[in-house]
């Protein structure tokens, strides 16, 4: 099934986001893409675009060498789903991440995600990307 373009332009926003902000956790870009009265679901923030702000200027000193790794990503609708691997700081198993966010008028204005800790070993041969 072809993407519609209103849906083409929602990932898009949230590929340029992905790259912008969260790669280089990078607060001053936030404004561009993220909506005044964002919803935030997740458990690590708290609500609202100047929190979110707030929480990249608190975890970038720390995590200078952080990397994020994009595995995929979904579109549906007025929903963008990316699935990356996050790695704090160098020998970091890391985690995986799964963010899910809502798309209104150009800009994102909700947002979910699943975090998993990768374990060092496992029963399970296979990557979890």
């Amino acid at each position: 099934m072809a993407r519609s373009a209103q849906e083409q332009r929602n990932l898009d926003l949230v590929l340029a986001m992905f790259r912008e902000v969260l790669v280089p956790l990078d607060s001053a870009p936030v404004d561009r893409f993220i909506a005044a009265d964002y919803i935030q679901h997740s458990p690590l923030a708290a609500p609202g675009r100047d929190a979110l702000k707030a929480f990249l200027d608190e975890i970038r000193p720390s995590h200078p060498d952080a990397e994020h790794n994009l595995k995929r990503a979904f579109v549906d609708g007025d929903h963008v789903v990316l699935h990356y691997h996050v790695r704090r700081w160098r020998d970091d198993p890391g985690m995986m991440v799964c963010d899910i966010f809502r798309v209104a008028d150009g800009l994102i204005v909700e947002h979910w995600d699943v975090i998993q800790d990768i374990a060092p070993a496992g029963p399970n041969p296979n990557p979890p990307w």
